[in-house]
């Protein structure tokens, strides 16, 4: 995959301030919440690639275990924000479905980490996905995605169903909340200027 991107100052044109401008990757697994986190979040009018399922998507994406969902990604979903006068986070948020992985490893170059959603109720499904930004070698935080009804989850027990290195951050956040989704970013950033540092 090539070498680790560091955090280096990059002149951009933002009102005059030089920034830095840090990739990150918003993954998970098919029906997780990555496009609500990202329109959640975003400073600006988020790029989402959503389109209507149909019935030849219904053998291709397995709806099991999700309620409500009437689209899905088919490209990526883009967004910004802004943490610091210095820093600014640029989002880009994966397709879920296994037919769409190949475009992962061009998502994944540049990119710093990447914040895994998580569905409490559908762990095995985020395996594929963490297998993945493992071998891409991103630096990760688990954010645990909370669904209306779901019972809530021990930070152990996900940790052993995840099978995660003791270090790595795992935090609930609710998707379509603007502060529970900066507060998952949060960690993800924080953990990543500590490896970097």
């Amino acid at each position: 995959m090539g070498e680790r991107p560091a955090l280096q100052t990059r002149d951009y044109v933002s009102g005059g301030a030089s920034q830095t401008a840090v990739k990150i990757l918003v993954v998970g697994h098919f029906a997780v919440g990555k496009t609500t986190f990202i329109g959640s979040i975003s400073e600006i009018e988020p790029l989402s690639t959503e389109e209507t399922m149909t019935r030849a998507g219904q053998d291709v994406d397995d709806l099991k275990g999700v309620r409500g969902k009437t689209t899905t990604t088919v490209a990526m979903d883009f967004g910004r924000l802004t943490i610091s006068d210095r820093v600014v986070l640029y989002l880009f948020g994966t397709p879920g479905q296994v037919r769409f992985v190949q475009m992962w490893e061009d998502m994944a170059r540049g990119a710093l980490g990447a914040l895994v959603l998580v569905d409490p109720e559908r762990l095995a499904d985020s395996f594929a996905v963490i297998d993945l930004i493992e071998q891409y070698g991103l630096d990760y935080a688990i954010a645990v995605n909370t669904f209306d009804g779901n019972p809530e989850r021990a930070e152990e027990s996900l940790r052993e169903a995840l099978d995660l290195l003791d270090d790595t951050p795992v935090v609930t956040c609710d998707a379509r909340d603007e502060r529970s989704s900066a507060a998952a970013l949060t960690t993800l950033v924080s953990y990543l200027l500590a490896r970097v540092g």
